[in-house]
């Protein structure tokens, strides 16, 4: 079963049992996914699903930090409902061992040698950690890597 089926079976489970605020938050995520398809014309794969959802999360982490500064945290107890939500859409997250030996196997097959192959780095690493490992995270462990 694709991604997306699994989301929309979700909606339906939603739907009969009442749960608004569940509801609520696929329909928001099916929605993005729907414009996604729409704007690039084509059925997304479980890998573009997974891009998607991680963007979502992103931005509910920084709405979660502005509610909160702003004292609104009835606000940010929903985006956090949705944050969890969200993050059981996505694959098994990767220890931080398997990011360190991705990053470095990385490092090895671009022949990075400096800060300013960074970007080489990234863009290998990117469509193999997305969705499984924070990429911030990873560009930290990059830049540290290139610099040492």
């Amino acid at each position: 079963m694709s991604l997306k089926a699994r989301i929309n079976d979700d909606l339906k489970t939603a739907m009969r049992a009442g749960e608004a605020q569940r509801r609520d938050a696929l329909r928001l995520l099916l929605a993005a996914l729907q414009q996604r398809e729409v704007d690039e014309r084509k059925e997304l794969a479980d890998a573009d699903v997974v891009a998607v959802i991680d963007k979502m999360l992103k931005q509910r982490r920084e709405s979660i930090t502005q509610f909160e500064k702003g004292g609104r945290q009835d606000l940010a107890q929903n985006e956090r409902f949705e944050l969890e939500l969200l993050q059981t859409y996505l694959p098994r997250a990767m220890s931080d061992a398997e990011i360190e030996a991705a990053v470095a196997e990385a490092v090895t097959v671009t022949g990075a040698k400096a800060p300013s192959d960074m970007g080489k780095v990234m863009g290998a690493l990117k469509p193999k950690l997305a969705g499984r490992a924070d990429m911030a995270k990873v560009s930290a462990l990059v830049k540290a890597k290139l610099a040492g």
